[in-house]
């Protein structure tokens, strides 16, 4: 016991600092611990509520109808006047009792399904938070939406009845146009990122009750960078057809090894999004290609989503040509997007070590050419 609330703090340090400053929390098993939402994430979600002084004063409530371990609820009901949580496992459920009381912070919390709370709620609430268990009776993982626990399809109507706003949080591996057209009354997607590792999906739905109409919505993808700042995309979709405007094509001689050209990896939200055609017209870059996701321009562009890198020299597979591309480098951090070969089969052909200042993007262009992108980081 000691010795998982030691490893516990220290994650906490790192994932949690408000709850790790306080005196006398408990925490879960190791997995819990790197399961759990990050403190940033869980502020990020709830910088998606409205704002508890819209709200009548007096009733304002949030409602967590799959508690966990409480961060996520910790965090996101802050300021609401009712702070409800809901958690069907009893151990849980005492373990964030515990902890909340040693944060100061006054809620209700409630041993429950969620199924069996929402039914019997009488008074509907200003936001509903969920977050479906994603493995089975047999601990696989699962990914559909019908498939986790508890079935948010099947609480749909209730959710709506008994919520102005509710928040999803799902697994990054769903396909989120399937579950825009599976729910049809999400207003907001936002795909969220730490460090270009895509963390979670968040989706926002519309109630019976809510003001939001129409079909159009909007697409926000988030990436927090290793220094705090954020990364943020936003494009809008429409729900009925999830249409995207066409595709702009950058032809392969503006890809010429000229040290003012310029290549731009998308981030990890962007690449589960796949808006790249947005993002093309929104940053004034061309695409290598349709299948190769990396895009280019012979100017710098400021606050790209992603990462940026000057090109310096573009190099076919021909020896000759690698050798003279390749002078003098002796370690090189290799990705290939759209190409015929594996980073570790490319590493071995071209002789280089990981790691050091060199990037090489190994791709095809649009006229099916293979080629590799010698580049630096920019900044």
């Amino acid at each position: 016991m000691a010795m998982q609330q030691i490893a516990g703090w220290q994650i906490a340090c790192k994932k949690l600092p408000t709850w790790a400053a306080a005196d006398g929390l408990f925490y879960p098993p190791h997995l819990n611990m790197e399961q759990c939402s990050s403190e940033q994430t869980a502020r990020y979600k709830a910088s998606l509520l409205p704002s508890p002084s819209t709200l009548h004063p007096s009733s304002s409530t949030f409602i967590d109808l799959t508690g966990g371990f409480g961060v996520d609820f910790y965090f996101m009901s802050q300021g609401f006047r009712q702070c409800v949580y809901v958690e069907q496992n009893a151990h849980l459920c005492a373990l964030a009792e515990h902890n909340f009381a040693c944060l100061s912070f006054p809620c209700s919390v409630h041993c429950s399904t969620s199924e069996a709370f929402l039914s019997d709620l009488e008074t509907p609430a200003d936001c509903i938070f969920l977050d479906p268990a994603r493995r089975d009776d047999h601990g696989a993982r699962t990914y559909a939406l019908e498939d986790c626990s508890p079935n948010v399809l099947e609480l749909l109507p209730l959710l709506r009845q008994k919520a102005r706003c509710v928040v999803l949080k799902l697994s990054p591996m769903l396909d989120w146009h399937k579950a825009v057209n599976d729910l049809g009354c999400v207003s907001e997607v936002h795909i969220v990122s730490v460090q270009n590792e895509c963390k979670e999906l968040l989706l926002l739905l519309r109630g019976v009750r809510s003001e939001e109409r129409g079909e159009k919505g909007m697409l926000y993808c988030v990436n927090f960078l290793s220094d705090g700042r954020m990364q943020c995309f936003e494009t809008s979709f429409d729900a009925s057809s999830l249409s995207s405007p066409s595709a702009l094509h950058l032809s392969p001689s503006t890809l010429s090894p000229l040290d003012s050209s310029f290549l731009y990896e998308p981030n990890a939200s962007i690449m589960k999004a796949g808006c790249f055609d947005e993002l093309a017209a929104s940053y004034a870059v061309g695409k290598v290609s349709v299948n190769s996701h990396l895009f280019v321009s012979s100017e710098e562009v400021a606050d790209f989503p992603g990462r940026g890198f000057r090109v310096e020299a573009v190099s076919s597979l021909n020896k000759r040509d690698l050798k003279e591309k390749l002078r003098g480098v002796t370690q090189a951090n290799i990705t290939v997007r759209n190409f015929p070969m594996s980073v570790a089969e490319l590493r071995r052909r071209l002789g280089l070590k990981d790691g050091g200042e060199v990037y090489i993007f190994a791709t095809t262009l649009s006229d099916g050419q293979h080629r590799l992108l010698i580049c630096r980081k920019i900044g």
